[in-house]
């Protein structure tokens, strides 16, 4: 939990923190959440229209292969990193406010820090895909490679962008503003497209790479252009105050944590990489529809809840355990029914949305037996999500990177011995274990702190 310090220059002050709940009391919370559950569906059914249009275009090809793994290293780099910096920057900012105040200087702060993050990642991204490569996707001729790295090299400005939106984003929710940061992956999507039809003779096999980068620019641009507007971004001499060391405190153990739940994805793919050509690509269509499921719903309550816990903690935190039990419950059992829905329907829903062109009926047996396995875990992992985010807001980061290191070990050894028997459907059926066990683990470790508190009263 974030440590408030009174002292002569850093007092806590109730009535800013007290504004920022009655703002959140005037606008209820079900509103900020119906806002962005609309424009989150929306985005997902661009996205899912991107995706269409990939499939039918270019099917499950080298092409594709190359794409995801030159998407994977910059990806996994900001989920990891700059995610973790992003996710601590909402709860301590808001501490920040309670306290001393000083929007400026933490915003000017977490700006550099962003930066800074951003130019050695680059840096280590470019050392990878020079000398290690190969070495981590083996059994390739030279093009293979080759066209990875040319298309890493044009995502791999991504990363700034991706960086800076993070934390305009924060910046619009932690002020309720969650239309504008909710528009964001519409924007992507649409960009991506406009790319794909507009300039694919232009651009050849760079297409999509060149659309990933646009979307990461014009998602900057429009947030930037808001956050000015709106009057909440502020900068001001850097100072490294209390509130700024906590954060830097937790980035370590916030960047563990991310890095080792990252690497499971990550291992995926490596061992996809042994099979036959086009195993990366029907792992990622056949994990579509539970990424749907789990976007939708976490995008919905997510990006409203780190906010809202991040300040209810400060205020009352056996009030904002018993309320993060009440959503979980209603999570878990929403999440059921439309689990139960996708797996009996799975080859439908397979061949509804991608079977054209250069998408096979065999092509729609693989991703569909694929989907059926992954959308298993698509409740519990809800859960887990929700758990992180209320243990972000808490600052439980140490239990969080212990927790995924144990993860990526169980998921490596399930792998290795699934993969042996049942090749692509082994490595799904593995991540499904892992989300299914991690789950148990994060719930009942909160249900734990709660009656920890409980009996400490």
């Amino acid at each position: 939990m974030v440590k408030l310090k009174a002292s002569s220059k850093h007092k806590f002050n109730p009535k800013v923190l007290g504004a920022l709940a009655l703002r959140t009391s005037k606008i209820p919370m079900v509103k900020f959440m119906f806002t962005v559950g609309v424009l989150t569906l929306l985005a997902k059914v661009f996205g899912f229209y991107k995706e269409m249009v990939i499939a039918s275009e270019i099917g499950l090809s080298e092409l594709l292969d190359t794409y995801y793994i030159a998407l994977l290293i910059p990806g996994f780099l900001q989920t990891v990193f700059i995610g973790s910096l992003n996710n601590l920057f909402i709860p301590n900012y808001i501490t920040e406010l309670s306290t001393s105040n000083k929007k400026g200087e933490f915003q000017t702060v977490s700006f550099i820090m962003i930066t800074i993050l951003v130019a050695i990642l680059t840096l280590l991204c470019l050392v990878f895909s020079a000398y290690f490569l190969e070495m981590v996707f083996p059994g390739h001729p030279l093009a293979y490679y080759e066209l990875i790295r040319s298309q890493l090299y044009i995502i791999l400005p991504s990363l700034l962008f991706w960086g800076y939106s993070g934390m305009f984003g924060g910046l619009l929710e932690i002020n309720n503003k969650f239309f504008f940061s909710s528009l964001s992956p519409i924007l992507i999507s649409i960009t991506f497209l406009v790319c794909l039809f507009a300039f694919r003779a232009e651009l050849g096999n760079m297409v999509l790479a060149v659309g990933t980068l646009a979307g990461a620019i014009v998602t900057f641009l429009f947030q930037l252009f808001f956050v000015v507007r709106k009057k909440i971004l502020e900068f001001a001499k850097p100072v490294i105050n209390p509130n700024i060391r906590l954060m830097m405190g937790q980035l370590p153990p916030k960047i563990s944590s991310g890095l080792l739940t990252g690497l499971n994805s990550f291992v995926d793919q490596f061992f996809a990489a042994q099979l036959v050509v086009g195993s990366i690509a029907a792992i990622n269509y056949g994990t579509k529809i539970p990424a749907f499921v789990v976007g939708i719903i976490i995008m919905v309550i997510g990006a409203v809840l780190l906010p809202h816990f991040s300040r209810m903690v400060n205020t009352d935190l056996q009030k904002a355990y018993k309320q993060l039990f009440r959503i979980l419950k209603i999570v878990f059992f929403g999440a059921l029914i439309a689990t139960l829905f996708a797996y009996l329907f799975s080859n439908q829903i397979i061949e509804l949305l991608f079977e054209r062109k250069e998408f096979k009926a065999e092509d729609t047996l693989v991703v569909a037996r694929i989907q059926q396995i992954a959308i298993l875990y698509v409740p519990f992992y809800l859960c887990t999500l929700v758990c992180v985010r209320f243990l972000t807001a808490i600052n439980k980061n140490k239990f969080m990177a212990w927790t995924s290191f144990w993860n990526l070990g169980l998921n490596l050894v399930l792998n290795i011995i699934l993969m042996q028997y049942y090749g692509v459907y082994g490595l799904v059926a593995s991540t499904t274990v892992v989300y299914i066990i991690a789950s148990f683990v994060y719930v009942g470790f909160t249900y734990k702190q709660f009656k920890a508190l409980k009996a400490a009263k």
